[in-house]
């Protein structure tokens, strides 16, 4: 099966891929399409591959420097998904902005008395279930973005270890810094490793002086965005890179 050939059938169905093609450089005109889960298809070099798992992430069509080449990779899948665990007053803030930038929204809570439809009218589904049942549903994976908003060991801990073994692109929560090392304590007394306790986003939002749950959510979704696309978050005006994110860096 030929590279285009595979990818119709990418799009006929909706899943995650990358088109690589080389662009400038020796292998010009090489292609490799990588699928979410590592299969391959085209004449392009293996080593390409390794670039699909940061393409797929950052969810968007770039060009990427790799090998003293130049590479175009060509991201293809379904919106990026925010799933928020915990439906406060901020998580409907969250559904309402993540919709202007085309994202699904899904909120969770045990609580049916919260998750209503009443209380979170912007979210595209609504889910009355426990951490690992809401994980079990959703099956995050590169294109989705968690954040736990109940500020509650019993929902919190189960729900941030469900999140940090998935392919989550994002893990953020809420919470003082002083609760965020309580809470790293317990994580590790649950089980997860040191090392991934870092992915955790905690106090979730960048710096912007956020006191309402919208300004709170557009804290959030900034530092979403930013860590998407492998960029800091900070002024535009101390940026050395460009401001559209055309283009990530590779491996030279």
């Amino acid at each position: 099966m030929t590279v285009f050939d595979e990818l119709r059938e990418v799009v006929l169905t909706g899943e995650r891929a990358v088109v690589l093609t080389v662009v400038a450089g020796e292998h010009v005109g090489a292609k490799l399409l990588v699928h979410e889960d590592g299969r391959t298809v085209g004449d392009g070099p293996a080593s390409l591959g390794e670039l699909a798992g940061d393409a797929l992430r950052a969810g968007r069509s770039h060009l990427v420097a790799h090998d003293g080449e130049t590479v175009f990779a060509d991201v293809y899948g379904p919106p990026a998904r925010l799933l928020v665990y915990g439906a406060v007053d901020t998580a409907e803030a969250l559904a309402r902005a993540a919709k202007l930038l085309g994202w699904k929204t899904i909120v969770a809570d045990a609580r049916g008395r919260f998750a209503t439809s009443e209380r979170i009218p912007s979210a595209d589904e609504l889910l009355v279930e426990w951490p690992d049942e809401t994980i079990s549903r959703v099956r995050p994976d590169v294109g989705t973005a968690i954040l736990v908003l109940t500020h509650d060991d019993k929902f919190d801990i189960p729900m941030l270890k469900a999140a940090l073994a998935s392919d989550a692109f994002y893990v953020g929560a809420l919470g003082s810094r002083r609760n965020q090392e309580r809470r790293r304590g317990l994580l590790l007394e649950a089980g997860v490793p040191e090392a991934d306790l870092d992915r955790i986003h905690g106090p979730a939002g960048l710096d912007v002086g956020a006191e309402t749950p919208a300004e709170t959510a557009l804290s959030m979704l900034a530092e979403i965005l930013a860590v998407r696309v492998g960029r800091p978050g900070g002024s535009l005006r101390e940026a050395a890179t460009r401001i559209h994110a055309e283009s990530v860096a590779g491996k030279k």
